[in-house]
């Protein structure tokens, strides 16, 4: 459904809160902000729609299932926690199976997904080292392969948009600075990179890390290892997955005195987020989730149960932060960190309306895709929608 007002009692905008406010929408853009003397008689909050850039599957679907149907799947349970925006994410296997993929993310974007906007994929393995391999067989991983990449990327046709790597490997950083040189964002991940390798990848062009102080070299105060490097360096994007269980609460409140507007939240989610508990897949490797917690048969964390929305209840609570500033680390950042906050990511005249509506309790009761509503709580908008 499209329409073309909203009348909300509060608007987070690039500059704060807009007490007692109109969006018009117009094609799915937003085109006036404007606050008016007309009471307001909901108590809604409009804020920018959340954005996961790394996710690989909700609700028994998963990135590596090739189908449309697994990413309509994943698209549509977003939007219904906020989400209005995903990086499909693959996993380390076969050359045949990443590949089919990354061709079925291309086709999905023109096809077009129900929920959350599928923004391209993101390639997560094989290029790592098996010291921080995690969930990622030992067997398939390898080095960067500048052939491989070429044959993905046109695979892909602009769609591959991010690529993960462990840092260590002899051609890495000559394959970084190609990588940023025609817009690809690089991450660094699943490796046992010392500091100054970290730091020479990322001045080399890499854009930041894979989900902070999981799948890499800690810190010691002798050898500050990858964290070191992605809690000390500027613009450093850091990944984080805060879920309670991945990083601890102190963990996750020095990652933010230190990374600031660079700390970007992700779920990191595989196919038993939504699901009940039991065993699943994460690519070839089988795992067992019980009360929301994924571990392989050795006890390893492989991948999580969270959504992004739980993830900013987190922060606010680990950093002591406002709920509303913590929001921004799941929208508003990720939008700057992948290079698209000129059409998304706030609130602002011009941008894509990608909105979600929360009540006073900050619970969700709308989520808003380019103007249309893809989920929403209530059937009743009679005093939100003009």
């Amino acid at each position: 459904m499209e329409f073309e007002q909203i009348h909300a009692k509060r608007v987070l905008t690039p500059v704060g809160w807009l007490e007692n406010a109109i969006i018009t929408i117009k094609n799915g853009k937003i085109v006036k902000i404007e606050q008016t003397n007309k009471v307001c008689s909901n108590n809604i909050k409009v804020l920018p729609a959340l954005i996961d850039t790394h996710i690989h599957g909700v609700k028994g679907a998963d990135t590596m299932d090739a189908t449309h149907e697994a990413l309509n799947t994943m698209s549509c349970f977003l939007a219904q926690h906020g989400i209005g925006a995903f990086l499909a994410t693959t996993v380390t296997e076969s050359h045949e199976k990443i590949e089919a993929a990354l061709i079925q993310v291309k086709h999905s974007m023109k096809q077009g997904v129900a929920g959350a906007t599928l923004l391209g994929s993101y390639l997560e393995g094989p290029f790592f080292d098996a010291a921080h391999r995690g969930a990622h067989p030992e067997t398939l991983l390898h080095a960067p392969d500048r052939k491989l990449i070429e044959k993905w990327l046109d695979i892909a046709e602009g769609t591959l948009k991010c690529i993960a790597l462990a840092p260590e490997y002899p051609e890495a950083l000559e394959i970084i600075t190609w990588l940023r040189s025609i817009n690809v964002r690089v991450m660094l991940g699943h490796t046992n990179a010392d500091y100054q390798t970290t730091k020479a990848a990322l001045l080399a062009g890499a854009n930041g890390v894979v989900h902070c102080y999981n799948g890499m070299s800690g810190l010691h105060h002798r050898n500050p290892g990858v964290v070191g490097a992605a809690l000390t360096i500027d613009n450093c994007q850091t990944e984080i997955i805060i879920d309670g269980h991945h990083v601890h609460p102190a963990a996750v409140d020095i990652a933010y005195k230190c990374c600031g507007q660079n700390l970007i939240l992700i779920s990191d989610a595989m196919r038993a987020t939504g699901m009940p508990s039991g065993d699943y897949y994460l690519g070839k490797l089988k795992v067992h989730v019980q009360d929301n917690v994924v571990r392989t048969k050795d006890g390893g964390l492989a991948g999580s149960a969270l959504t992004i929305d739980c993830a900013v209840n987190n922060l606010a609570n680990y950093a002591n932060i406002s709920f509303e500033q913590a929001w921004l680390h799941g929208s508003s950042y990720p939008a700057k960190a992948l290079g698209i906050d000129h059409y998304l990511g706030n609130i602002a005249v011009e941008k894509q309306a990608n909105l979600v509506l929360l009540n006073s309790n900050n619970q969700l009761v709308a989520t808003i895709v380019n103007g249309n509503i893809v989920y929403q709580s209530s059937k009743d908008f009679t005093d939100i929608l003009i």
